[in-house]
């Protein structure tokens, strides 16, 4: 463990399944590695410094990366991505390969959770555990039946009362992504839309908007890509199988993922533990609520 690990933060480029993805490490590489996997058309900057110093002082090496069409990782065609959701999650183990590191504990935001699924389903040895944040079962195996729930439904109802979970995430209308303002505006508005209680004022979405926009290579392909790339083969029917110590972190005030939905990946993993983030909707864990999160990652066993 160390005091101060703001000193040993290192950003490199690593080669990765033929392609190049920026990474990001904090603290220590003797500690256990912490993967923190973002969700669709997030860039790393997403999982803020200050989050990842702290959860590198409780004795992890935490590391982050840019998925590919974003951030400065390698970009494709915009509206012709060329790869799934089978890439992202083994652009992910390619990120572990590069640093020489076998085995991690897996932290998934709403896609990236199911990346992190998909991993522990075909790479059990490869993983340590599971925190999946925002996040749900991943693409069904045939299409729902009933009619989805409304993004206002109250958290408060039960898996009864709710219908199936929504579809993957989709995007906004778009802007010209190539102005900086009116993209900034755009993410801005975006979180701010799907956020809760928590979320962050909008002089600070707009100071990370803008960090985003400025490291990205292409925000047109960032913010589109991922939506239309096809998500893989559905694993909902072998979640049974997970025998990794998992926990599902949830949002009280989630619009996209609705509390049943979180209650049903719970169920269908044997063991998982389920913690509701009051006040939260879909978006990483506000500040406020990093203590929660933090202590629920730093408990997983080493």
């Amino acid at each position: 463990m160390i005091g101060n690990n703001e000193a040993v933060v290192t950003e490199m480029m690593l080669p990765v399944n033929g392609i190049e993805v920026c990474a990001s490490t904090f603290g220590e590489r003797s500690d256990p590695a912490v993967l923190l996997i973002g969700g669709a058309a997030c860039s790393m900057d997403w999982w803020a410094d200050e989050f990842c110093r702290r959860l590198a002082a409780g004795g992890r090496y935490v590391i982050r990366y840019d998925h590919r069409d974003t951030g400065r990782t390698t970009s494709f065609p915009v509206g012709d991505p060329g790869y799934s959701g089978v890439d992202l999650a083994h652009d992910a183990l390619g990120v572990l390969d590069a640093l020489h590191i076998h085995r991690a504990h897996l932290v998934g935001q709403s896609l990236g959770g199911m990346l992190a699924q998909r991993i522990a389903l075909d790479r059990p040895h490869r993983v340590l555990s599971l925190t999946l944040i925002s996040t749900s079962r991943g693409p069904r195996s045939t299409p729902p039946t009933s009619p989805q729930p409304s993004p206002s439904q109250s958290p408060s109802q039960s898996p009864a009362a709710s219908q199936a979970p929504p579809p993957l995430e989709k995007a906004p209308e778009q802007p010209d992504w190539t102005d900086r303002r009116a993209t900034v505006d755009h993410i801005v508005e975006s979180v701010r839309s799907i956020g809760g209680a928590f979320t962050a004022e909008e002089p600070q979405l707009r100071r990370m908007a803008e960090r985003v926009f400025d490291r990205t290579n292409d925000m047109a392909a960032s913010q589109t890509n991922h939506f239309i790339a096809e998500p893989g083969p559905p694993y909902r029917d072998r979640l049974g199988e997970l025998k990794v110590p998992t926990l599902v972190l949830h949002g009280t005030q989630d619009p996209f993922f609705t509390p049943a939905s979180a209650e049903a990946l719970a169920a269908a993993i044997p063991g998982a533990k389920l913690i509701w983030l009051e006040g939260v909707g879909h978006e990483y864990a506000p500040e406020a609520l990093w203590p929660v999160v933090l202590e629920a990652i730093l408990s997983q066993p080493r």
